[in-house]
């Protein structure tokens, strides 16, 4: 069963709901289910992999803020050692292959959530009426916990990358 969250965000200024269980920092990030580019079903905690992990989902890979925003945690992978970057959208498997593969995107792992919902719905961040995600970032440390979280209010604005970058540098002991 999902429930609506009280996180509410917009989309140009039209509120959204977000369905689904909501997490917090100091929880136990719930361990979602996905599908990778090559169709394979991949586990957060494989991704994780005892590492940092800063996962972001976003509403679709293949809108400008999306793509900005994922390029730039592409470009900022290159100098966190220890941490693995995930972002998490409904695109299926193969336009994320497509898109990662235009972009140039080696130091993130796109994966899709449209075949379980597992992410939306264990973190919280389902648009129900679009079927989407919300954008959001999420930093869980070696131990599975999250530690950091930041739901952007207006979907079509950017993260503050600084803040997610400074929890996940602190998490790695940087």
């Amino acid at each position: 069963m999902t429930t609506q969250t009280a996180r509410g965000v917009t989309m140009k200024g039209k509120p959204l709901a977000l369905t689904g269980k909501e997490v917090k920092v100091g929880d136990d990030a719930p361990d979602f289910v996905a599908i990778s580019n090559d169709f394979k079903v991949v586990k957060l905690s494989d991704l994780r992999n005892g590492k940092v992990c800063i996962v972001a989902s976003v509403p679709s890979l293949d809108t400008p803020v999306c793509s900005v925003e994922t390029r730039r945690f592409n470009l900022e992978a290159a100098g966190l050692s220890g941490v693995c970057i995930v972002t998490v959208s409904m695109d299926l498997p193969f336009a994320q292959k497509r898109w990662c593969a235009a972009e140039g995107v080696l130091g993130v792992t796109t994966v899709s959530d449209f075949r379980d919902r597992s992410f939306g719905n264990s973190y919280g961040m389902l648009i129900g009426e679009l079927g989407l995600l919300a954008r959001a970032v999420f930093v869980v440390d070696t131990t599975g916990k999250i530690v950091y979280e930041q739901v952007v209010p207006e979907i079509t604005a950017e993260p503050d990358y600084e803040a997610v970058l400074k929890a996940a540098k602190h998490a790695a002991g940087h």
